[in-house]
C-alpha cells in the first residue's frame, strides 16, 4: 500500500511539474499580399487596395511572448508600408512601419518581413497602412491573448468578436485625397461608415452588406472594438444592452458600465456585453462625434446582434446614440477610464519629470497660387508644419546620414497667445521643416498637447509610436502650469497609445523614454497628419548594447 501511495504521489508531482513548466513562445508567420481587389458597396463597384483580398484584412492572432513574422508583398502601383499600431517594438523600430519615419516604403513588386516580439502586452491592437490615405482600406485587427494559463482579470466570456469600425468612399480614396490637396481644401468626406467593412441596411444596396453575430440568451460576449476610420471619432452602442468596459489600447481598465462608448481613430476598446434581453434582433450602431463647427460624415453604420432562433424577418431595434456634439458625454466617458493598478498590472506612472513639453495644435492657411482660393490649409505643432523626409529618419539616425532632419523641435510654442480665446486667422509665422525632438534615454517626459483656436478649435487624437503613456490630466481652456498639475491623477491614470485632446482644451501625458530609436508622434486624423500635424522623438541609445537600437534587417527597403 505504501508503494502504491508513493507511486501515485510521484505521478501527481510529475503532473504538477509538467503543468508548471514555462510555455515556450511560438513563432507566428503570416503572408500579406497587398493587391487590388474588386469590392462593391452602396450600389457601387470599384477596385481598391486590400490585403489578401479582404476588407478588412486578416486578423493577426498571437500570445504574449510570441514572435511574429509577417511577409508583406506589394503588388499594387503604390509604394506602401504597414504599421503595427500599439506594439511597442522595443529597440526594433525597423518593424514599426511608418513610411519615411522608421523605414522607406515597400516598392511595387518587392517584399519586406516585419519581424517582432510581443513582449509584456496582451489585448486588442490593430495594423494599417502608414502612407498616403491607403489605410482607408488596408487595415485589420491584432488579437494578443494572455500567456497560456493566465486568465483575464474580468469574467471569462463565452465567446468574443472583433468589430472594426471604418469608412467607405464610392470614389477611389487616393484620387479623393489628391484632388483635395490640389485644391488646398479638405477632400470629400466618406460616403458611409462601416462595421467589419459593411455599412449595414440603413444604406442603399446594403442588406447583404451587413455584419451580424448570433448570440444565445444568458451568455456573455467580449467585443473587441477598433476605430480604423480615417477622420472620425465615433460613438458606438447596442440597442437595449449595456457595455462593461474592461480594456482600452491593450491595457486592462477598472471595469465600468456604460450605454455607449466613444472611440477615436487609432483607439481600441474591449467591452463585455451580456445577452440578457428579450430574444430578438438588435442593432449595433456607430456614428460620428464632432463638437466643433466642422463637417463630418454623420451617417450611421449598423450591424446586428441577433439572438439564436429569431427569424431574419424581424426588424432590429436601433440604439439611442449620444447627440453628434455631446461634449458632456465625451468628457464624462473619458474621465471614467482608469488603469487597474493592481500588483499584477501596476500603473507605473512617472512621478518626477525630467522634460516638460508644451505642444500647441494649430490649423492655418498658407499661400497657394494654384489652389482653389489661392490658399492651402496647413496644420502645425508649435507653429511648425512637418515636412516628410525622402530618407527614413531611423535609417538616417542609425547610419548617421546628414541633412535629413534637425533635432531642434521646440519644447514650447515660440509665440505664446490666448490659445483658446477668440478665433485667430493668422498663421503666427508658421514654419515648415523636418524638425524632431531629441530625448535622453530613460528620461521621464511630460507632454501637454494644447488645442488652439487658430481657424477653429477641434478634437485631436494623438498617437505615440513605440510607447504607451499615462493620461495624467485633461481640461477645457488653456493649460495652467501653476494650477492644473495639482489636479493630475498620479494613482491610476489610464495607460494607452492614442489619446483624444478635447475641443478647445488640453491633455497631459507622461512616459519613460526607455525605448531607443525614432518614434512618430502625430494626430491620427489622416487629414491633419497630411497637413503637417506631426513630429518625431529621437530617443538616444542607453548604456550598454542591450539599450541600443538593434541592427537593421538585411531586407530593409531603400528609398
Amino acid at each position: 500500500m505504501a508503494k502504491q501511495t508513493s507511486f501515485l504521489g510521484l505521478l501527481v508531482f510529475g503532473f504538477l511539474c509538467f503543468i508548471c513548466l514555462p510555455v515556450e513562445a511560438a513563432l507566428k508567420k503570416y503572408q500579406f499580399d497587398v493587391k487590388l481587389s474588386n469590392v462593391s458597396r452602396l450600389c457601387n463597384a470599384k477596385q481598391m487596395v486590400t490585403v489578401n483580398g479582404g476588407f478588412p484584412g486578416p486578423t493577426i492572432y498571437a500570445r504574449e511572448g510570441d514572435r511574429v513574422q509577417i511577409n508583406v508583398t506589394n503588388y499594387v502601383q503604390y509604394n506602401l508600408s504597414i504599421h503595427w499600431h500599439g506594439l511597442k517594438q522595443y529597440r526594433n523600430g525597423w518593424a514599426d512601419g511608418p513610411a519615411y519615419i522608421t523605414q522607406c516604403p515597400i516598392q511595387t513588386g518587392n517584399s519586406y518581413v516585419y519581424d517582432f516580439n510581443v513582449t509584456g502586452q496582451r489585448g486588442t491592437l490593430w495594423w494599417h497602412a502608414h502612407i498616403l490615405w491607403l489605410r482607408a482600406t488596408v487595415y485589420g485587427a491584432i488579437v494578443i491573448m494572455p500567456q497560456q494559463g493566465t486568465p483575464f482579470p474580468f469574467p471569462q466570456p463565452d465567446r468574443e468578436e472583433v468589430l472594426v469600425l471604418g469608412e467607405w468612399w464610392n470614389a477611389d480614396v487616393e484620387a479623393v485625397e489628391k484632388q483635395g490637396n490640389a485644391l488646398g481644401i479638405p477632400p470629400n468626406m466618406s460616403d458611409a461608415h462601416t462595421i467589419n467593412g459593411k455599412p449595414g441596411p440603413l444604406f442603399p444596396c446594403s442588406e447583404k452588406h451587413t455584419f451580424a453575430m448570433e448570440v444565445e440568451k444568458g451568455k456573455t460576449y467580449l467585443l473587441r472594438i477598433i476605430n480604423a476610420a480615417l477622420n472620425d471619432e465615433l460613438f458606438f452602442a447596442l440597442a437595449n444592452h449595456t457595455f462593461t468596459v474592461v480594456e482600452i489600447d491593450a491595457v486592462y481598465t477598472k471595469p465600468f458600465s456604460t450605454e455607449a462608448i466613444l472611440i477615436a481613430p487609432g483607439q481600441t476598446t474591449n467591452v463585455l456585453v451580456r445577452a440578457n434581453q428579450v430574444p430578438g434582433r438588435y442593432f449595433m450602431a456607430a456614428r460620428a462625434f464632432m463638437d466643433a463647427p466642422i463637417s463630418v460624415d454623420n451617417k450611421t453604420a449598423t450591424a446586428i446582434f441577433q439572438y439564436k432562433g429569431i427569424p431574419e424577418t424581424e426588424l432590429p431595434k436601433l440604439p439611442t446614440l449620444p447627440a453628434q456634439n455631446d461634449s458632456d458625454f465625451a468628457l464624462s466617458y473619458n474621465s471614467k477610464l482608469k488603469s487597474l493598478n493592481t500588483p499584477k498590472y501596476p500603473a507605473n506612472v512617472p512621478l518626477n519629470v525630467d522634460r516638460h513639453l508644451l505642444f500647441t495644435v494649430g490649423l492655418g492657411i498658407n499661400p497657394c497660387p494654384t489652389c482653389l482660393n489661392g490658399t492651402r490649409l496647413t496644420a502645425s505643432l508649435n507653429n511648425i508644419s512637418f515636412i516628410m523626409p525622402q530618407t527614413a529618419l531611423l535609417q538616417s539616425h542609425y547610419f548617421n546620414i546628414k541633412g535629413v532632419y534637425t533635432p531642434d523641435f521646440p519644447d514650447k510654442p515660440p509665440t505664446p497667445f490666448n490659445f483658446t480665446g477668440a478665433p485667430l486667422t493668422a498663421n503666427l509665422r508658421t514654419n515648415v521643416g523636418t524638425r524632431i525632438s531629441k530625448i535622453a534615454f530613460n528620461s521621464t517626459v511630460e507632454i501637454v498637447v494644447q488645442d488652439t483656436n487658430l481657424l477653429s478649435v477641434e478634437s485631436h487624437p494623438f498617437h505615440l509610436h513605440g510607447y504607451n503613456f499615462f493620461v495624467v490630466g485633461t481640461g477645457i481652456g488653456n493649460f495652467d502650469p501653476k494650477k492644473d498639475p495639482a489636479k493630475y491623477n498620479l494613482i491610476d491614470p489610464i495607460e494607452r497609445n492614442t489619446v483624444g485632446v478635447p475641443t478647445g482644451g488640453w491633455t497631459a501625458i507622461r512616459f519613460r523614454a526607455d525605448n531607443p530609436g525614432v518614434w512618430f508622434f502625430h494626430c491620427h486624423l489622416e487629414l491633419h497628419t497630411g497637413w503637417g500635424l506631426k513630429t518625431a522623438f529621437l530617443v538616444e541609445d542607453g548604456p550598454g548594447s542591450d539599450h541600443n537600437v538593434l541592427p537593421p534587417p538585411k531586407d530593409l527597403p531603400t528609398c
